[in-house]
């Protein structure tokens, strides 16, 4: 007999057979040895209500997409207007007013001519049409050898086949499978930019764009880079005439202070991928927005020029409409603001995480606090100790980090860093710290 939600909880992996956990496959996640997920019945501002009755304040805000916390009651009313309609048109042929308010309040946010809008569902797929774009730019300009990409090592750019062979994050097995690119390390001192000039310069006749994640390489472990290595980025890129794709789907819409990180760099890319935060974290919208000249080398009359790209629920009216409320409260409300004394709370609040053992380094940019650990020995009891800690913090890889809402309340950023703290000070996430306490 299947066992309710209710009870799933804590139940061990023998103890999810004949329940709905039978018939799903997680993400990011081993289903053999992985720790069952948390039933969850409510959310609320910063807060994960679950089925058994306990609040989680949570730390990363859903993969940092609900920028103005769970549920807020401008984006709830503008989808349920959207949805009393109309939910969904195609967008082949037809077009919808939610669509084309969107795509010119975009335009005007980005900077520069960054002003033609093409939706799709998700990051990974933005990535995709990016590149798409990119290869098929030249293509109709007559250099169809510009087909190769240039992308960095840490960075990663989402789960399609494409994106894979792109990123360097988490792929690392699977990127055989797809043609092979260039990834080179960020360009942040002397050696690693003339690493990254001498590729450019061997192989820039062959390259079509290089893809960088701007101030933040995510997956990759939360690395951040100055704006300096991205205006260097930008001026290879002149020099030899490459397009310039800026991912900002972790970094668009405020999380590193500024609305658009290119915006916080003072540099400006060819083309724009956003994703994540772009719906506050209300339904799945991707675009991908490209400068005039990449779109004018689409304008043709030869139907071949045209880009073959539309999916399915492309510019969705209910995801459009959510967007476009949550825009309005960038504008109506402080968020900007917001971040800044997220980032000097965050600041103050993991600042003693310097001080213990089998911390490696501790670091904030905008509303993103970090603390980089020698190595996790064991994850998943790490992760545990957090959500009995009472928050929902879910580290990878060697990081504990927090991407919390813009709008969460003070007390609940002290919990937060408190029980980073608190947690990383015990030592009984890792072995190898435990061991070293006590012999203290």
């Amino acid at each position: 007999m299947s066992r309710p939600a209710s009870e799933l909880g804590a139940a061990g992996s023998a103890d999810r057979r004949g329940s709905g956990l039978d018939h799903l496959w997680l993400p990011y996640a081993q289903m053999k040895t992985v720790m069952p997920p948390l039933p969850v019945v409510a959310t609320e501002g910063s807060r994960i209500m679950l089925a058994d009755g306990r609040v989680l304040i949570d730390g990363i805000a859903s993969w940092w997409t609900a920028c103005h916390g769970y549920n807020h009651a401008h984006i709830r009313a503008a989808v349920q207007r959207q949805l009393n309609v109309m939910p969904h048109v195609m967008f082949g042929g037809l077009v919808h007013e939610p669509a084309l308010m969107l795509a010119q309040r975009l335009a005007g946010l980005l900077p520069g001519d960054l002003e033609r809008v093409f939706f799709s569902e998700s990051g990974s797929v933005a990535v995709e049409v990016a590149l798409k774009m990119a290869v098929q730019y030249w293509l109709n300009r007559g250099a169809p050898e510009r087909r190769q990409f240039l992308a960095f090592a840490g960075g990663y750019h989402g789960d399609t086949s494409g994106a894979m062979a792109v990123s360097d994050a988490m792929h690392g097995q699977l990127r055989a499978a797809w043609p092979s690119q260039h990834i080179v390390p960020l360009p942040q001192d002397e050696a690693s930019t003339a690493a990254f000039e001498q590729d450019v310069d061997r192989h820039g006749k062959q390259i079509a764009a290089i893809i960088v994640e701007p101030f933040v390489q995510g997956a990759g472990g939360m690395r951040f880079h100055a704006p300096e290595v991205l205006r260097r980025i930008r001026a290879a890129a002149d020099r030899h005439d490459i397009l310039l794709i800026f991912d900002e789907i972790f970094t668009g819409f405020g999380r590193t202070g500024t609305l658009f990180a290119c915006v916080g760099a003072g540099v400006l890319p060819d083309i724009v991928t956003l994703s994540k935060a772009l719906t506050g974290g209300t339904l799945p919208l991707a675009a991908t927005v490209a400068r005039t000249a990449v779109f004018d080398a689409f304008w043709s009359d030869d139907p071949a020029h045209a880009l073959m790209h539309g999916p399915t629920y492309m510019a969705n009216a209910l995801a459009c409409a959510a967007a476009n409320a949550s825009l309005d409260l960038f504008a109506q409300e402080p968020r900007l603001e917001q971040v800044r004394a997220i980032s000097a709370a965050l600041a103050r609040g993991l600042a003693e995480c310097t001080t213990l053992p089998g911390v490696k380094d501790v670091r904030v940019k905008g509303a993103i606090g970090v603390v980089e650990l020698d190595r996790i020995s064991d994850l998943d009891r790490l992760r545990r100790r957090f959500i009995e800690a009472g928050v929902f913090i879910r580290p990878f890889g060697s990081v504990v980090y927090l991407t919390p809402a813009f709008t969460i309340a003070e007390d609940e950023l002290a919990i937060l860093t408190g029980a980073v703290v608190e947690v990383l000070r015990d030592g009984t996430w890792s072995e190898t710290v435990a061991t070293r306490l006590k012999g203290r």
